[in-house]
């Protein structure tokens, strides 16, 4: 019969790793000493003994002006973020520093913050409080979808990047400072010990495309849960929300740029359809003349005859005017009668 052994050194609630070791029943010898270092395993500790040693806190808020989709994304993010923190809305004539300070008051040391201009933009600032360095992004195609599947709550998930993330250094930087944001701390104390869904990000068109699947346990398939988003990079600040510029998007144009273009192109699309009915009324108006002057009208006209002229040299003779008697009334008339 054999007998299981654990080795002496250890305390009974000890969270470490523990050696144990299968010895045969009978008298020890040197074989056997070597057989059992052969025999040893190294059990490793449970999940939930684990200690909480990476103290990320992400505090997502906004600003003041936000619509329904932002608040839907917002909301999404701090469901899929256990280690994340809410907050009031910001004023609008608060200063960015100002959100330091918040960071502060909420033990946070990362920040999403989202603020709203002109109640139809959206920007996004990922943030390293105190110190930086932080992103500012314009959110775009951010859509609230209803999926039929859904990750457990509080689970830990993968993060893919893509692979053009290792060839610039801004992307580099980005790509710490969202491995730092999105990854659930290990042994946090609200997420739970499983991974099922993949975050993905994604570069296409000088952007960023966010993406969240679940892991599917039959054939270990991607199907989407939601939310998506698509951030365009403006700048990268070596500050917390300022500071010196360390990278600036050159082909980044701000939503009024591009509002401007898009009504100065529909503008010129109505002056060419102006200009096509000019030139249409003046052909018109072109082949109407034409018409009214035709060419083959004194065809059957036919010349007058060529008469003498005669001059009249001597004056004419006066006309003898008759002076007509006094005709008497017929009543005279039959009077005299």
């Amino acid at each position: 019969m054999s007998a299981f052994k654990r080795k002496r050194g250890g305390k009974s609630n000890d969270k470490k790793a523990k050696k144990v070791k299968f010895v045969a029943g009978g008298e020890e010898t040197r074989e056997q000493a070597e057989q059992e270092k052969k025999n040893e395993v190294t059990i490793p500790p449970p999940v939930s003994m684990g200690r909480w040693t990476n103290k990320e806190r992400v505090l997502i808020f906004s600003s003041r002006g936000i619509n329904f989709r932002t608040r839907h994304l917002m909301q999404d993010l701090r469901t899929m973020m256990p280690h994340s923190k809410a907050d009031t809305k910001m004023d609008r004539k608060d200063k960015l520093f100002v959100v330091n300070e918040v960071c502060e008051i909420k033990n946070c040391n990362k920040c999403l913050f989202f603020e709203a201009k002109k109640k139809q933009d959206l920007y996004m600032w990922i943030s390293n409080s105190p110190h930086g360095p932080s992103a500012k992004f314009l959110v775009q195609n951010s859509e609230h979808l209803l999926f039929l599947l859904n990750c457990l709550k509080g689970s830990r998930p993968l993060l893919s990047f893509d692979p053009k993330f290792d060839k610039e250094p801004h992307y580099a930087l980005l790509k710490e400072l969202f491995t730092q944001t999105f990854a659930t701390p290990h042994y946090h104390p609200k997420s739970q010990p499983f991974v099922d869904h993949v975050y993905t990000f994604s570069i296409a068109d000088d952007r960023i495309w966010f993406r969240n699947y679940q892991i599917i346990e039959e054939d270990a398939s991607l199907v989407e849960i939601g939310p998506r988003f698509v951030l365009n990079l403006i700048k990268v600040f070596r500050g917390s929300f300022g500071g010196s510029t360390l990278f600036e998007n050159p082909k980044f144009k701000s939503p009024n740029m591009h509002r401007r273009e898009i009504r100065l192109a529909a503008a010129a699309r109505v002056r060419e359809k102006q200009m096509v009915k000019e030139l249409q009324k003046m052909k018109r108006t072109e082949a109407k003349e034409d018409v009214t002057t035709d060419v083959t009208a004194d065809v059957f006209l036919t010349p007058a005859e060529d008469k003498p002229v005669h001059i009249q040299t001597e004056a004419p003779e006066p006309k003898v005017v008759k002076k007509n008697k006094h005709k008497a009334f017929k009543r005279q008339r039959m009077a005299r009668r």
